[in-house]
Protein backbone atom coordinates (compact mmCIF):
# COMPACT_ATOMS: atom_id res chain seq x y z
CA UNK A 1 0.00 0.00 0.00
CA UNK A 2 1.47 3.55 -0.49
CA UNK A 3 2.73 5.38 2.38
CA UNK A 4 0.38 7.94 3.31
CA UNK A 5 1.69 11.57 2.72
CA UNK A 6 2.09 14.16 5.65
CA UNK A 7 -1.03 16.35 6.20
CA UNK A 8 0.48 20.16 5.12
CA UNK A 9 0.50 22.92 7.98
CA UNK A 10 -2.32 24.61 8.18
CA UNK A 11 -2.33 28.75 7.75
CA UNK A 12 -4.76 31.05 8.56
CA UNK A 13 -4.08 34.33 6.02
CA UNK A 14 -6.35 37.56 7.06
CA UNK A 15 -6.06 39.77 3.75
CA UNK A 16 -8.66 42.34 2.54
CA UNK A 17 -7.11 42.80 -0.65
CA UNK A 18 -9.12 41.45 -3.59
CA UNK A 19 -6.30 40.90 -5.84
CA UNK A 20 -3.21 40.27 -3.30
CA UNK A 21 -5.33 37.98 -0.77
CA UNK A 22 -6.04 35.36 -3.68
CA UNK A 23 -2.81 35.93 -4.92
CA UNK A 24 -0.72 35.28 -1.57
CA UNK A 25 -3.58 31.90 -1.17
CA UNK A 26 -2.23 30.63 -4.53
CA UNK A 27 1.28 30.39 -3.50
CA UNK A 28 1.01 29.84 0.07
CA UNK A 29 -1.29 26.75 -1.11
CA UNK A 30 1.74 24.96 -2.45
CA UNK A 31 2.89 24.64 0.95
CA UNK A 32 0.04 25.16 3.58
CA UNK A 33 -3.54 24.28 4.22
CA UNK A 34 -4.54 27.74 3.58
CA UNK A 35 -7.99 29.26 4.94
CA UNK A 36 -8.85 32.82 3.80
CA UNK A 37 -10.66 35.57 5.74
CA UNK A 38 -11.32 38.81 4.25
CA UNK A 39 -11.89 41.07 7.16
CA UNK A 40 -10.86 41.31 10.71
CA UNK A 41 -13.85 40.31 12.17
CA UNK A 42 -14.05 36.91 10.30
CA UNK A 43 -10.42 36.24 10.90
CA UNK A 44 -10.92 36.35 14.64
CA UNK A 45 -14.29 34.08 14.34
CA UNK A 46 -11.79 31.46 12.31
CA UNK A 47 -8.79 31.78 14.18
CA UNK A 48 -10.50 30.70 17.30
CA UNK A 49 -12.72 28.24 16.20
CA UNK A 50 -10.03 25.89 14.35
CA UNK A 51 -6.28 25.20 15.29
CA UNK A 52 -3.64 26.79 13.04
CA UNK A 53 -0.06 26.06 12.76
CA UNK A 54 0.75 29.62 11.65
CA UNK A 55 -0.92 32.83 10.93
CA UNK A 56 -0.46 35.75 8.31
CA UNK A 57 -2.42 38.97 9.26
CA UNK A 58 -2.88 41.97 7.25
CA UNK A 59 -2.21 45.36 9.07
CA UNK A 60 -4.83 47.37 7.88
CA UNK A 61 -8.56 45.16 8.16
CA UNK A 62 -12.22 46.05 7.49
CA UNK A 63 -14.55 45.79 11.03
CA UNK A 64 -11.04 44.98 13.32
CA UNK A 65 -7.65 45.89 11.97
CA UNK A 66 -4.84 43.39 12.29
CA UNK A 67 -3.45 44.42 15.63
CA UNK A 68 -6.81 44.32 17.11
CA UNK A 69 -7.55 40.57 16.07
CA UNK A 70 -3.50 40.17 17.29
CA UNK A 71 -4.44 41.56 20.29
CA UNK A 72 -7.66 39.14 20.68
CA UNK A 73 -5.92 35.98 19.68
CA UNK A 74 -3.38 36.30 22.64
CA UNK A 75 -5.97 37.48 25.17
CA UNK A 76 -7.71 34.27 24.62
CA UNK A 77 -4.53 32.47 24.96
CA UNK A 78 -4.02 31.21 21.21
CA UNK A 79 -0.01 30.84 21.12
CA UNK A 80 -0.01 30.27 17.19
CA UNK A 81 2.67 32.12 15.58
CA UNK A 82 1.54 35.34 13.82
CA UNK A 83 3.30 37.44 10.74
CA UNK A 84 1.62 40.52 10.65
CA UNK A 85 1.89 42.12 6.56
CA UNK A 86 1.89 45.66 7.01
CA UNK A 87 2.52 49.14 4.42
CA UNK A 88 3.48 51.26 7.38
CA UNK A 89 7.23 50.41 7.79
CA UNK A 90 8.26 52.93 10.66
CA UNK A 91 10.03 51.59 13.48
CA UNK A 92 6.64 52.57 15.92
CA UNK A 93 4.24 50.67 13.91
CA UNK A 94 6.67 47.42 13.79
CA UNK A 95 6.94 47.89 16.91
CA UNK A 96 3.41 48.29 18.20
CA UNK A 97 2.94 44.90 16.21
CA UNK A 98 5.20 43.04 17.86
CA UNK A 99 4.57 44.30 21.03
CA UNK A 100 0.72 43.44 20.44
CA UNK A 101 1.99 39.67 20.28
CA UNK A 102 3.13 39.20 16.37
CA UNK A 103 5.75 37.30 16.57
CA UNK A 104 6.62 38.89 13.12
CA UNK A 105 6.38 41.48 10.75
CA UNK A 106 6.57 41.74 6.74
CA UNK A 107 6.36 45.59 5.03
CA UNK A 108 4.62 45.78 1.93
CA UNK A 109 5.65 45.26 -1.07
CA UNK A 110 7.48 42.04 -0.65
CA UNK A 111 8.59 39.30 -2.41
CA UNK A 112 7.29 35.57 -2.24
CA UNK A 113 10.75 33.86 -1.21
CA UNK A 114 10.78 36.48 1.83
CA UNK A 115 7.16 35.71 2.78
CA UNK A 116 8.22 31.63 3.05
CA UNK A 117 11.61 31.94 4.52
CA UNK A 118 9.60 34.35 7.63
CA UNK A 119 7.03 31.58 8.08
CA UNK A 120 9.27 28.79 8.26
CA UNK A 121 11.71 30.32 10.73
CA UNK A 122 9.06 31.85 13.24
CA UNK A 123 7.51 27.90 12.86
CA UNK A 124 10.75 26.34 14.02
CA UNK A 125 11.11 29.11 16.46
CA UNK A 126 7.69 28.25 17.77
CA UNK A 127 8.43 24.23 17.62
CA UNK A 128 11.65 24.71 19.90
CA UNK A 129 14.32 24.45 17.52
CA UNK A 130 15.85 27.51 19.78
CA UNK A 131 17.72 30.37 18.68
CA UNK A 132 19.06 30.49 14.96
CA UNK A 133 22.18 32.09 13.54
CA UNK A 134 22.19 33.26 9.94
CA UNK A 135 25.09 31.67 7.64
CA UNK A 136 25.06 33.31 4.58
CA UNK A 137 21.23 32.28 3.09
CA UNK A 138 20.84 29.62 5.60
CA UNK A 139 18.99 29.15 8.76
CA UNK A 140 21.48 27.60 11.31
CA UNK A 141 20.00 26.40 14.74
CA UNK A 142 22.86 24.85 17.12
CA UNK A 143 20.49 24.15 19.89
CA UNK A 144 19.05 21.06 17.53
CA UNK A 145 21.82 20.63 15.47
CA UNK A 146 19.91 21.72 12.12
CA UNK A 147 20.60 24.10 9.51
CA UNK A 148 17.92 24.72 6.60
CA UNK A 149 18.94 25.43 2.84
CA UNK A 150 17.58 27.91 1.28
CA UNK A 151 16.83 25.46 -1.84
CA UNK A 152 17.09 21.59 -0.25
CA UNK A 153 15.38 22.24 3.09
CA UNK A 154 16.40 20.84 6.53
CA UNK A 155 20.14 19.02 7.33
CA UNK A 156 20.57 17.67 10.59
CA UNK A 157 24.17 17.72 11.69
CA UNK A 158 26.38 15.20 13.18
CA UNK A 159 27.41 16.00 17.27
CA UNK A 160 30.59 17.44 16.00
CA UNK A 161 29.95 19.05 12.93
CA UNK A 162 27.65 21.29 14.67
CA UNK A 163 30.24 21.80 17.44
CA UNK A 164 32.57 22.74 14.96
CA UNK A 165 29.80 24.99 12.88
CA UNK A 166 28.86 26.51 16.18
CA UNK A 167 32.46 27.72 16.88
CA UNK A 168 32.87 29.27 13.51
CA UNK A 169 28.81 31.10 13.06
CA UNK A 170 29.47 32.56 17.34
CA UNK A 171 32.29 34.37 15.81
CA UNK A 172 31.84 34.74 12.09
CA UNK A 173 34.75 37.29 11.52
CA UNK A 174 37.47 34.98 13.03
CA UNK A 175 39.90 32.88 11.77
CA UNK A 176 40.56 29.64 13.95
CA UNK A 177 43.60 27.74 13.61
CA UNK A 178 43.23 24.15 13.41
CA UNK A 179 44.74 23.87 16.98
CA UNK A 180 42.06 26.26 18.11
CA UNK A 181 39.47 24.06 16.55
CA UNK A 182 41.05 20.74 18.39
CA UNK A 183 41.13 22.26 21.94
CA UNK A 184 37.53 23.91 20.86
CA UNK A 185 35.84 21.18 19.49
CA UNK A 186 37.84 17.79 19.63
CA UNK A 187 39.50 15.01 21.88
CA UNK A 188 43.25 15.64 23.05
CA UNK A 189 44.01 12.10 21.22
CA UNK A 190 42.58 14.00 17.29
CA UNK A 191 45.00 15.50 14.69
CA UNK A 192 45.20 18.34 13.22
CA UNK A 193 43.45 15.93 9.99
CA UNK A 194 40.48 15.51 11.66
CA UNK A 195 39.79 18.86 11.45
CA UNK A 196 40.00 19.04 7.45
CA UNK A 197 37.99 15.69 7.91
CA UNK A 198 35.01 17.52 9.57
CA UNK A 199 35.34 20.37 7.45
CA UNK A 200 34.82 18.45 4.70
CA UNK A 201 31.55 16.57 6.27
CA UNK A 202 30.13 20.24 6.64
CA UNK A 203 30.81 21.42 3.26
CA UNK A 204 29.24 17.81 1.63
CA UNK A 205 26.23 18.01 3.80
CA UNK A 206 25.72 21.84 3.15
CA UNK A 207 27.36 24.34 0.67
CA UNK A 208 31.45 24.01 -0.31
CA UNK A 209 31.28 27.88 0.67
CA UNK A 210 29.90 26.90 3.78
CA UNK A 211 33.16 27.07 5.27
CA UNK A 212 36.14 29.12 4.28
CA UNK A 213 40.11 27.78 4.04
CA UNK A 214 42.28 30.81 4.78
CA UNK A 215 45.33 29.71 3.63
CA UNK A 216 48.64 29.46 5.85
CA UNK A 217 45.80 30.37 8.93
CA UNK A 218 43.06 27.64 9.30
CA UNK A 219 39.16 27.89 8.89
CA UNK A 220 36.20 30.98 8.89
CA UNK A 221 32.67 31.00 8.28
CA UNK A 222 32.06 31.60 4.44
CA UNK A 223 28.73 33.48 3.46
CA UNK A 224 27.16 30.13 1.19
Amino acid sequence: MPAESTPRARLLLIEDDPRLGPMIQQVLAETYDVTLATDGAEGLAAGLAREFDVMVIDRRLPSLDGLGVVDALRRKLVTTPILLLTALGTTRDKVDGLDMGANDYLVKPFEFDELLARLRAIRRVFTGEGRTLSVGGWEYYPDSRTIYSPYDGRVLLTEKENQLLRLLAEAPQRTFSRQQILNSVFSAGDTAGTVDTYVHYLRRKTDTDIVLTVRGRGYRLGQP
